[in-house]
């Protein structure tokens, strides 16, 4: 069987965590999309870990975890990430890579971070990681696929024709200095060595593991928000970030997937640019930034200030719907503890319409939030394990939330840690 954990928002919901602790009952651990553009926090009895490229399964011992043909793969990052993980005495996990996933070049990164300079003020908020470029190629066709590293003659010659294209951007568009394609070959060469050990038909080995009754977990990165066809277009990622994706970039049967866990935090975030209706600023937005998540809320990726915001119900049962959601998890609910009343975004007031309904991004420029205020419970929940041991307070705000985006709340979060969670049934 197949569970996917995906998010409903605009990334940065707390995946990593329920990943992790869902990984506890589970075989096989998939990342099935993106790159190593936005990262999992996860605490656990090791430590405290930002994950980019690795599944969130990587801390059990029992757990396969799997780069998907869909991931933009960044080898050097990848090899760092295992390095660092069992540098802090994480057991070498065992790890398989698609051989048809595709290569992040190093030319990638440039090009991302030329492109958003040239830009300047009309940049995309990237994180420059190479994703945009990458994908770019992909659908071009003229990307690099892990298993031509094995394909010396054709990818030499592959490389010489790439960088006359390439070189002429450079040179033209760019004004930086050209590619030499001998010396990417040789660097190439370096990233055989570091993936070799681990290369195989990912697609094979999930479907024999499926005939054996294994269970296996498809891990999403960012959210809906961010999908290039569901999202804030044009401000999103460059893969699909939805559930639905999972099968194409993991290689498994649609039909497998028969849960689908959709993360949303309690409160909002966001890291980069685009509409994000019941965003705060000044002191009120700095405090809720500086109490949220593990240590505050700042991209597990790039350091940078997440944008915060009270919980949007109309965002989120849209994220939920795209996402074909048959569980919520909700997460970072000990952060509210803290304050007397607590706004929740229920509408949009779009030129005097009110619409409950998710428009599309023109529109939702234009978007101003129609708030209901829920008092809030103003006491520490973390270690509380049982549903019906949570502040009354706290228990209607989960329902109320519940209620407005019309999907059940099983998971709820109240704490960093693995064990900080409590079941509820639906």
């Amino acid at each position: 069987m197949i569970k996917a954990v995906v998010g409903a928002n605009w990334g940065d919901e707390g995946k990593g965590k329920i990943t992790d602790m869902l990984a506890q009952k589970a075989d096989i651990i998939v990342r099935f999309q993106g790159g190593a553009n936005a990262g999992h926090t996860i605490v656990n009895n090791y430590g405290k870990f930002a994950l980019h490229t690795l599944p969130s399964g990587v801390f059990y011992d029992h757990t396969t975890s799997i780069i998907g043909n869909g991931v933009a793969l960044n080898i050097p990052v990848l090899k760092k990430e295992v390095d660092d993980i069992t540098s802090k005495g994480v057991p070498m996990p065992k790890i398989l890579i698609s051989d048809r996933a595709q290569m992040v070049m190093p030319y990638h990164i440039l090009f991302d971070q030329y492109e958003e300079e040239r830009l300047g003020g009309r940049s995309f908020g990237s994180t420059k990681s190479g994703i945009a470029p990458f994908y770019s190629d992909k659908y071009a066709k003229t990307g690099f696929q892990v298993n031509e590293l094995f394909h010396e003659e054709t990818l030499r010659e592959k490389l010489k024709n790439t960088c006359e294209v390439k070189n002429v951007l450079l040179e033209h568009l760019y004004h930086k200095p050209l590619l030499d394609p001998e010396t990417l070959f040789e660097e190439l060469m370096t990233w055989r060595e570091m993936v070799a050990p681990f290369v195989c038909d990912v697609s094979a080995y999930l479907w024999k593991a499926l005939k054996e009754g294994k269970e296996i977990l498809l891990e999403g990165q960012l959210g809906s928000m961010k999908d290039p066809d569901h999202g804030i277009y044009p401000m999103v990622t460059s893969s699909s970030t939805l559930a639905g994706y999972g099968a194409v970039g993991a290689g498994v049967p649609p039909y497998e997937i028969k849960e689908i866990i959709t993360v949303t935090k309690a409160y909002s975030s966001a890291v980069g640019a685009g509409a994000f209706v019941s965003e705060l600023f000044g002191d009120e937005a700095e405090e809720l930034r500086r109490r949220g998540g593990d240590g505050g809320e700042y991209g597990a990726t790039t350091g940078r200030p997440r944008r915060v915001g009270w919980y949007d119900c109309v965002a989120s049962r849209y994220g939920c719907r795209i996402q074909g959601t048959t569980d919520v998890a909700f997460t970072v609910l000990d952060v509210l503890g803290y304050l007397d009343e607590i706004p929740v975004c229920v509408a949009y007031d779009i030129d005097g319409e009110i619409t409950t309904e998710f428009p599309t991004t023109g529109l939702l420029e234009k978007a101003r939030p129609v708030y209901e205020t829920l008092p809030g419970w103003k006491c520490e929940i973390r270690g509380i394990r049982k549903y019906e041991d949570l502040p009354e307070n706290c228990r209607k705000y989960i329902e109320f939330i519940e209620e407005k985006i019309g999907f059940p709340i099983t998971m709820i979060s109240n704490g960093p840690g693995r064990d900080d969670i409590i079941y509820r049934e639906k």
